[in-house]
């Protein structure tokens, strides 16, 4: 079961305070074609599908749930649960967010790409973003 949109943007306010993603904001995302949820209200995927590739929009994990293999786990759900034919999962993270580049990179997420400037931090300069990205094996049934 989703958690309300509250309940999520309470969570990314506490990880994101330079830019919370609000209850509506939420709301629009999990209502849009394609959404694509895992986890709980303290750690969480949102991303979505379009044909055959998954873009994670955001991973959060309450400060409190840190460093206890939720947001590992939300993600292999997220993964796990997507439509046999997505092929591909994109992400993009912010350059000095280290434990979440180590966490992809656990995960099978190697990076791809960049976006200098791409996240305003509120204070100082923007920070670039790593574009990460995985390839899904393709599954059989039998």
């Amino acid at each position: 079961m989703i958690p309300s949109p509250a309940a999520l943007a309470q969570t990314h306010a506490e990880v994101f305070p330079h830019r919370p993603w609000s209850a509506a904001e939420f709301a629009d995302l999990l209502a849009a074609g394609g959404a694509h949820f895992a986890g709980d209200a303290q750690t969480f995927v949102l991303g979505r599908v379009v044909l055959d590739e998954a873009e994670i929009l955001t991973v959060a994990s309450h400060p409190s749930m840190r460093r206890k293999g939720h947001a590992r786990q939300a993600l292999e759900t997220f993964e796990s649960s997507l439509p046999d034919t997505v092929k591909a999962i994109f992400l993009e993270v912010a350059e000095d967010n280290i434990a979440a580049i180590s966490l992809y990179r656990t995960q099978g997420f190697a990076e791809v790409g960049r976006r200098p400037g791409y996240y305003n931090s509120g204070c100082g300069p923007a920070k670039t973003a790593l574009i990460f990205s995985k390839s899904i094996p393709e599954r059989t049934s039998f």
